[in-house]
């Protein structure tokens, strides 16, 4: 592939609901650019995107993939991206560095939730659009109902510049309402023709719409109209350009990339439409004045260059994805990472499509590119010149919503997990991986169900390391109910020098949330000194293994008021030893209970599915605190709930809302579990007691 400069290079993130055939329309727009020789299909998995062997197993696209194509001297990066939630992360990651988005609608089912959330991400970021209303050769496609739906959701700004021709099978072209012609196919050859005669008044009075909508976009596009009544289709072309760059216009196009039908004319809108780099205007920062540092897409410019996507691979290393915004970025050069103020060397650079990568010398202001085996370097670090440095701002990726504990299968597996779960966290910032120590389990967290099974399965695929995935325990508490004294006595005399430890505690609870406290009231020497921060140490371990359940028992005072020694047999571990055992016995005398992390949730729901969310959140024993309309069709719902009862609630919540609802969660307290419930979770933690020691046994 030839270099390009940045006025000819168009980024386009290809973003939508899963399953509205994105992956094919990029498959057939390489294929009609001439890019591949051959276009592949996704049921049989040879597809040029969804090349990761877990994507042809299930399907449907799960990482982002580059896909570049040469289309009327330009040059277009198609950034293919997922359509399920639960990859949410590699969306994110692509619409910060493309410089449009092409947002692909589904004929039959119209506007879905991911359509809406990729829509919301691209508004944020302020990216001209164009939306595709794909699949229209399908049974009960409907291009009309698709586009009520659009402006019903997005409001008029929505305006289709085509029209198909035809509908579900009988689909034989498009209409463009520019130049008022006709796009043919038939048996693979497209033909130019006039606008069939049953189109020509809704093809009319389409354009007019168009007309009004574009000269909208300049005074004197509106002082021509309203002179002459129209525009001409210069005029037209002009004002559309300049709407659909200020946001005001959103072009609807109509295709059917399975049939290659539209593709052509789509492929000459993005590059008519959608803004080129060099029009691009961003800004980072220098990482030790903190001035703003303007970059522009010069070739001339000091380098400036941003890590959007981050793949590992137990061979290669990591291959570092980066869109350079200012500068070129040479193979076998030497560059600063401004985000850890380290400087990495820069191996062979590549321009990647798919899987396939192509050796380059440089990449230039505007374009993307990739290189393998950055010592430093993670997704969302700045790379620039080492006397210009230059910080940008980094990827907002969403935070996790699920967590699962993970256990390796084997000895084996123990030995490479750890290590292999860091890879997979460097190149998924939307994976998280922390070891509790409390809870001796190592959780990993994600955006749902879906994607940790996936992270499993690519450890056992790429890294060789089974592993198992279930809920993480519950970090529950234990406390008492009142006051008790006990005596703790350690006694033994086996021949030669034998242990003795007597000692009398009194403990009784404090407020929630003041954890534990040791007094010492031993008066008259009936302990020495010595020996009694070994009564507390015994204490404490009894205390931090749990009496009742095996948890640890809090919000308490233990007071050591009394005991007995030996001059020759007392010993440090004698009186760890009595410690542990009084107060164990005057615990359980003082009543044990069992506490529960509450958490505070704020779920944001439509207005129209809050009594389903609310009734469920009856069922996971919360307390409704109160609901926030947002003015937006959407309300909070804030709640306290037990967190046992809402450890899937990523996928409860995405059940019940068909994926619009979403929800925050942080922890506020610790309450008393009711006794039936505390009974179940005793009973589970002494079975699983009783099967660890057989095992080690």
């Amino acid at each position: 592939m030839r270099r390009y400069s940045a006025d000819r290079i168009r980024t386009v993130a290809v973003i939508g609901h899963g399953g509205t055939g994105k992956t094919t329309l990029v498959e057939a727009m390489l294929y009609q650019a001439r890019a591949i020789d051959r276009m592949g299909r996704v049921d049989d998995g040879t597809t040029t995107t969804d090349f990761d062997p877990e994507e042809i197993r299930r399907k449907h696209t799960i990482f982002a993939a580059i896909a570049p194509l040469e289309w009327a001297e330009s040059k277009l990066n198609l950034l293919d991206a997922p359509g399920y939630p639960d990859f949410m992360g590699e969306v994110v990651g692509v619409l910060r560095v493309a410089d449009a988005a092409l947002v692909v609608v589904d004929a039959s089912a119209g506007v879905q939730v991911q359509t809406e959330v990729g829509w919301a991400l691209a508004e944020r970021r302020g990216l001209p659009r164009l939306v595709v209303v794909n699949r229209l050769d399908r049974e009960n496609a409907s291009f009309e109902r698709t586009l009520e739906g659009l402006r019903a959701r997005f409001g008029p700004r929505i305006v289709p510049v085509q029209l198909p021709v035809g509908a579900e099978a009988a689909l034989r072209g498009v209409v463009d309402l520019v130049t008022m012609k006709a796009h043919m196919v038939a048996d693979g050859q497209e033909q130019v023709d006039e606008v069939p005669a049953e189109l020509r008044e809704a093809a009319a009075g389409a354009r007019e719409t168009l007309i009004e909508a574009a000269a909208e976009s300049e005074d004197a596009l509106v002082e021509r109209y309203l002179e002459a009544g129209t525009l001409t289709d210069e005029e037209l072309a002009r004002g559309l350009l300049a709407g659909v760059k200020a946001g005001r216009i959103v072009p609807v196009l109509a295709a059917s990339g399975a049939r290659r039908l539209g593709v052509a004319q789509l492929l000459s809108a993005m590059v008519r439409l959608l803004p080129a780099a060099a029009e691009a205007r961003v800004s980072g920062q220098h990482p030790r004045s903190g001035d703003e540092v303007v970059l522009k897409a010069d070739e001339q410019a000091p380098l400036a260059a941003l890590v959007f996507k981050t793949m590992a691979d137990p061979y290669v290393g990591r291959l570092s994805y980066f869109r350079v915004y200012s500068g070129v970025l040479a193979s076998d050069s030497q560059v600063l990472n401004a985000t850890r103020d380290k400087v990495e060397r820069v191996g062979q650079l590549y321009v990647l499509r798919g899987k396939h990568q192509e050796a380059t010398p440089q990449v230039p202001a505007g374009d993307i590119g990739a290189v393998a085996k950055l010592a430093e370097t993670m997704t969302g670090d700045t790379l620039c010149a080492r006397d210009h440095p230059v910080r940008l701002a980094p990827i907002d990726f969403p935070p996790p919503a699920i967590s699962m504990a993970i256990e390796p299968k084997s000895k084996a597996d123990e030995d490479k997990m750890g290590a292999a779960l860091h890879r997979l966290a460097e190149e998924d910032p939307t994976f998280h991986v922390r070891r509790d120590a409390e809870l001796k389990q190592t959780v990993v967290s994600g955006m749902g169900e879906s994607h940790l099974e996936i992270m499993a399965e690519r450890l056992r695929r790429k890294f060789g390391v089974d592993v198992l995935l279930r809920l993480p325990r519950v970090p529950y508490r234990e406390t008492i109910r009142g006051k008790a004294q006990a005596q703790g006595r350690y006694v033994k005399q086996t021949g030669g020098r034998g242990q003795y430890g007597v000692c009398f505690v009194e403990i009784e609870p404090l407020p929630r949330g003041a954890g534990f406290e040791f007094v010492d009231k031993i008066f008259g020497g009936a302990i020495p000194n010595q020996f009694i921060p070994s009564v507390e140490k015994g204490v404490r371990k009894a205390l931090d293994e749990g009496i009742l359940a095996g948890y640890p028992v809090v919000d308490v005072r233990v007071t050591l008021f009394d005991g007995k020694y030996h001059d020759v047999d007392s010993s440090d571990i004698a009186f760890q030893l009595a410690g542990a055992l009084a107060v164990k016995e005057a615990a359980t005398q003082a009543g044990l209970i069992l506490l529960e992390p509450i958490l505070d949730l704020a779920v944001r729901v439509p207005e129209d599915l809050m009594g389903e969310v609310i009734g469920d959140l009856n069922a996971k024993r919360a307390r409704i605190l109160g609901m926030e309309p947002q003015g937006d069709g959407t309300t909070i719902v804030k709640a306290q709930v037990p967190q046992a009862e809402v450890l899937r609630y990523a996928s409860d919540l995405r059940s019940i809302t068909g994926g619009r609802g979403a929800f925050t969660a942080t922890f506020s307290h610790y309450e008393p579990v009711p006794a039936h419930i505390a009974e179940r979770v005793a009973a589970d933690a002494r079975r699983q007691k009783e099967e660890a020691e057989s095992h080690r046994a």
